[in-house]
């Protein structure tokens, strides 16, 4: 499902990753994250895309809220164990978003 974005501008951080063959716990602590995040103060949104290559974009009103998210206790303990076991590379890219283009078909 595509998110739903106020008008712009906000930003998006881009999670990009390659899973190792560790995958014990990640779907668990992948959705205890999603929801934690829904929680925030600030958060717009979430996409995410997994094949090859795992994609999830997070949209944030500014860059205040991406700080609080990326400094949550809880947040922290599962980046720590992303690192030791369940990825084996991460970029994380952080846009602001200035123009949004948007195509719906019912």
């Amino acid at each position: 499902m595509l998110a739903s974005t106020p008008k712009p501008p906000y930003y998006a951080v881009i999670f990009t990753s390659l899973k190792s063959e560790n995958n014990k716990g990640y779907d668990e602590m992948a959705n205890k994250m999603m929801k934690l995040a829904s929680e925030q103060d600030g958060f717009l949104g979430v996409e995410t895309a997994k094949e090859n290559i795992g994609i999830t974009v997070s949209y944030w009103r500014d860059l205040e809220s991406i700080r609080i998210w990326k400094e949550n206790e809880q947040h922290t303990v599962a980046r720590s164990k992303g690192k030791s076991l369940w990825y084996s590379s991460f970029t994380t890219r952080i846009a602001l978003v200035e123009k949004e283009y948007s195509f719906i078909k019912y």
